[in-house]
């Protein structure tokens, strides 16, 4: 049994946990105030756990967390909210909170949080920081983003290198820069290096630098990028395309923090972290060889799922909205407005581009309507999918479009247990149709090409009504 603290303004949420607690044999106490929280923060017994909202009457959730921690050093505080935002998710983690849940959110989800709360070892006070303002902003507030900004606000105070990995279009350098931006680096640089646009034969060279005379033409000594973060951070994008040979020396580099430029033979010390983004699976390309392993392990210590835009519909609208004010603003444009068709419109593409394509789709209409109404019309054609892999295969096509699902299913279900059978469900009919109809409906023929005993396929004939 454990004695909680709920602080909220809504009562349906107070009364929602407290019955939650109850039912897990806790004792709970509500407020409906931040004011109202710390005096029952200072009331026996001292409660051992608490869930506190952001937006409260009077004193926010936020400017309340460290008078709360002085009254309560060791109980784990519970944020919630129903404005996730990055720069409210980053002050919440560092403000000491043990996570971070936007709402509406499941009780079961809250419970879960609650048992892992009161099982952690208690741990040390962590100071309030001074977060400094976004200026690229991530936008949105769907609760596949709102996951991303827990981990950003989670990675950006360590050391540990981190990848993200997302589609193209999907804001990698946007979450890289917010990482830059929340870390005790952010008064250091920002280096943004896209790995596929290097040259091949001058990519070791930009990355590590040279000195005079290293190679014809060299004359003048050029500090790589490497060393140009030196203090700040290193973002290096698309980080599956870098050659081999090159990854040796960028493995060194990560490891003991110094680096040799073309052409000399001493070293020179470098302290920078370390961001990477790729589209590509890191774990296949190690697998077939062109990727190294003892390098994979360097850059994947965290690793950030970036959704697609389709899994993120709730922000589709308000990244509109963002992106007509900033075209208009930018180009001194008159402000157009969306009609009901062109939102409709929005809403139904699949942005196989992403961000990226919605952000030309909207420039290209707010050109178009010159200050009246944007219709349905005045968008440019959906982009075309994504290309399957390399060889183009069927098998290819069909991995990637499996993957696709799966990512799909793991992000939009993520509680479910299920996610083998419903894919069975949903491939094996076809498949025995197929297979079926080649075999002229034979049954036995039918079981020997698939594999399987008779009486089995029999079974899922019955199983699926395929005749």
């Amino acid at each position: 049994m454990a004695q909680l603290l709920i602080i909220d303004d809504e009562p349906s949420i107070c009364w929602g946990l407290k019955k939650m607690a109850e039912s897990l044999g806790h004792v709970a106490r509500t407020a409906s105030s931040a004011e109202a929280g710390l005096r029952e923060a200072e009331k026996s017994p001292k409660p051992e756990a608490l869930f506190l909202d952001v937006r409260l009457p009077g004193l926010d959730g936020i400017n309340a967390m460290p008078r709360l921690r002085e009254r309560l050093p060791d109980a784990p505080i519970i944020v919630m909210t129903a404005h996730g935002e990055l720069e409210t998710a980053v002050a919440a983690i560092r403000n000491g909170a043990f996570e971070y849940l936007t709402k509406p959110f499941d009780l079961t989800l809250a419970e879960k949080v609650l048992d892992r709360a009161l099982r952690r070892r208690p741990q040390e006070k962590q100071p309030s920081v001074t977060l400094p303002g976004l200026q690229d902003q991530i936008v949105g507030h769907s609760p596949a983003l709102q996951e991303v900004f827990k981990q950003i606000a989670l990675v950006a105070g360590s050391e540990a290198c981190v990848l993200v990995r997302g589609e193209s279009g999907t804001g990698k350098e946007l979450v890289a820069r917010a990482i830059h931006r929340f870390s005790r680096r952010s008064a250091g640089p920002f280096v943004p290096v896209h790995v596929a646009a290097l040259s091949p034969m001058l990519a070791e060279s930009e990355l590590f630098g040279h000195v005079r005379g290293a190679f014809t033409g060299a004359d003048t000594p050029r500090t790589g990028l490497l060393e140009q973060a030196q203090g700040g951070t290193l973002f290096l994008d698309e980080v599956a395309d870098i050659p081999l040979p090159l990854q040796i020396k960028l493995l060194r580099a990560l490891e003991h923090g110094e680096i040799v430029p073309v052409g000399s033979d001493k070293p020179r010390t470098i302290d920078f972290r370390l961001v990477s983004a790729t589209h590509q699976n890191l774990s296949e390309k190690v697998a077939a060889g062109t990727f190294r392993h003892d390098l994979f392990f360097r850059l994947v210590t965290i690793q950030i799922e970036l959704p697609p835009l389709r899994a993120r519909g709730a922000d589709i609208l308000e990244l509109t909205e963002h992106f007509i004010t900033n075209l208009t603003t930018q180009n001194q444009l008159p402000r157009p407005t969306l009609s009901k068709k062109a939102e409709a419109e929005l809403n139904r593409r699949p942005w196989h581009g992403n961000v990226r394509e919605l952000r030309n789709a909207i420039e290209h209409a707010v050109i178009i309507a010159r200050g009246g109404q944007i219709e349905l019309d005045q968008f440019p054609p959906p982009a075309p999918p994504a290309g399957v892999p390399s060889d183009g295969t069927p098998t290819a096509t069909l991995a990637q479009l499996i993957q696709q699902w799966a990512d799909a299913r793991l992000r939009e279900d993520g509680e479910r247990e299920d996610l083998y059978e419903r894919f069975l469900s949903l491939v094996e009919p076809p498949l025995l149709n197929a297979t079926l109809t080649h075999e002229f409906g034979q049954c036995t023929s039918a079981a020997r090409k698939l594999g399987l005993h008779r009486h089995t396929l029999r079974k899922k004939l019955d199983q699926y009504g395929i005749e």
